[in-house]
């Protein structure tokens, strides 16, 4: 369909559609064209000055799943390299029941498309300060004040040098000079930019004015040999922190708790080279110890091998092997929670050679396996400092439920989180999982099936049960 151009209408009509448009959360060209197709159909109720019709049920919107949007945010993508983060932070921001009204600068079109941007956040893309179909309703100002917060990801030295003196020559910055509402920047620049003192000056003056900032990480850049202070924040992490400021302050139901939390894989040595190990992310468990820090408890996370990074305020112990996971599991005791997600190896090399193994004309030679310490079940059996509540994980491929049960009475611990691992859904290494959660209740084993979440949600959702169980009547001892 062709653009419309509308001229020399009254200020009473202008005023209608500028309320019409925002209330429908539609720009003034898309609203007309669904007060034409109303027209067209008999339905067009009178214009009254300033009386906000209620939305058309017509109206040619995109297709959205799942519950309504609880926030609103204008993302604002600044030029560089880490503006393809921006793709998944639209994903992640959605996730949370978050609507999406991307900005892109005239740099940020050199690294990621409208059309790419658009598709994820099923919105409009704006670019131009000087779009004739936004702004004959002063488009900025709308997209500056309609939205619950803006997020700017990534935030360059230039559009934050820009905020911190004033500037508001595109639109981007003429959103951010206009706004009055809460602004989240995650930086994203060369190391020796961030280090700059202008830089420094500028982001300074940016935290005075109560801008909040998430990042930068260190780590590579983009350009050869570069490293330090300067790569944007993960996309989780900046969905994280937009979360937290959209929503307000939650209760820390665990505040007061020590919470132990075993995550990630096990590597068993088999000589100085090759080990033993399973596909493992650790994904799960770090986000378990994310949801129950924030929740308010002092966690202990101890993590096999794993390529991610640690929680924030959260007290990490790295190991490698599974004896190494039980002696550090030990040393964290007593806690009043102990959460056991870790995929721990069932077998280790008796013999680990100290030498690299070598092919030799017999064939490979011989390796004897012996059976690693269960972590899960020693915890569970103690006499002496068993925490409260003891959380085993069942990762099967088969007969998921009855595996889980049996593992539930075989251990010894209160409750299992069981989850189907089988290549084809995708959980181990994922970044959503569908789990089951095993307990004994009066006297009977009970099964409570979740739909499939985020490995983030699944872990807010085992806080809440076990914020609750402090609350019910207390666990029955485990038999």
């Amino acid at each position: 369909m062709a653009s419309l151009t509308i001229r020399k209408l009254d200020d009473n009509v202008k005023t209608y559609l500028r309320l019409r448009s925002a209330k429908n959360r539609r720009s003034v060209e898309e609203e007309v064209r669904v007060i034409l197709r109303e027209l067209i159909e008999g339905r067009e109720e009178p214009l009254t000055p300033f009386a906000v019709p209620p939305a058309a049920s017509t109206a040619p919107t995109p297709q959205r799943t799942g519950a309504p949007p609880e926030a609103s945010v204008t993302l604002i993508i600044g030029g560089g390299i880490a503006a393809y983060k921006s793709l998944d932070l639209i994903r992640r921001l959605k996730e949370r029941r978050v609507e999406v009204r991307c900005v892109l600068t005239k740099a940020a079109q050199q690294f990621v498309t409208p059309l790419a941007v658009s598709a994820l956040s099923h919105e409009r893309v704006y670019t131009d300060l000087f779009d004739p179909q936004s702004e004959f309703d002063a488009g900025h100002i709308r997209l500056a004040r309609d939205c619950d917060l803006v997020v700017v990801a990534p935030a360059t030295a230039d559009l934050m040098a820009k905020m911190a003196n004033g500037h508001a020559d595109d639109l981007a910055s003429a959103i951010l000079l206009a706004t009055n509402r809460k602004v989240l920047l995650a930086p994203a620049m060369n190391p020796l930019m961030w280090n700059n003192a202008a830089t420094r000056r500028n982001l300074a003056q940016l935290q005075r004015d109560g801008v909040a900032l998430i990042g930068p990480n260190s780590g590579e850049m983009a350009e050869a040999g570069e490293a330090g202070i300067g790569r944007m924040s993960e996309a989780i992490e900046i969905a994280n922190a937009a979360e937290r400021l959209l929503r307000p302050p939650v209760p820390r139901p665990l505040a007061g708790k020590r919470v132990l939390i075993t995550a990630g894989p096990t590597h068993e040595p088999i000589d100085p080279v090759r080990y033993i190990a399973n596909r493992s992310s650790g994904k799960q468990g770090f986000a378990i110890a994310a949801a129950a820090q924030a929740a308010g408890a002092e966690v202990i996370l101890v993590s096999g091998p794993v390529d991610l990074d640690d929680p924030q305020g959260v007290t990490v112990k790295h190991v490698e092997s599974a004896r190494q996971m039980l002696e550090q599991v030990q040393a964290a005791l007593p806690a009043d929670i102990a959460i056991f997600a870790a995929a721990v190896a069932d077998w280790r090399v008796a013999n680990e050679g100290d030498q690299k193994l070598k092919k030799t004309s017999a064939g490979m030679p011989p390796l004897q396996l012996v059976e690693n310490p269960d972590i899960l079940a020693t915890i569970s059996k103690l006499t002496d400092k068993r925490p409260p509540l003891v959380i085993g994980f069942a990762a099967e491929t088969e007969h998921l439920i009855d595996n889980a049960k049996s593992k539930l009475a075989r251990k010894g611990c209160d409750w299992i989180v069981a989850n189907d691992v089988s290549p084809a859904t995708g959980v181990m290494g994922g970044d959503r999982n569908t789990v089951h959660l095993i307990s004994r209740k009066d006297g009977e084993i009970a099964v409570d099936s979740w739909p499939v979440m985020t490995k983030e949600q699944v872990a807010i959702e085992l806080v809440a049960h076990i914020a609750r169980s402090a609350t019910e009547k207390p666990l029955e001892p485990a038999s």
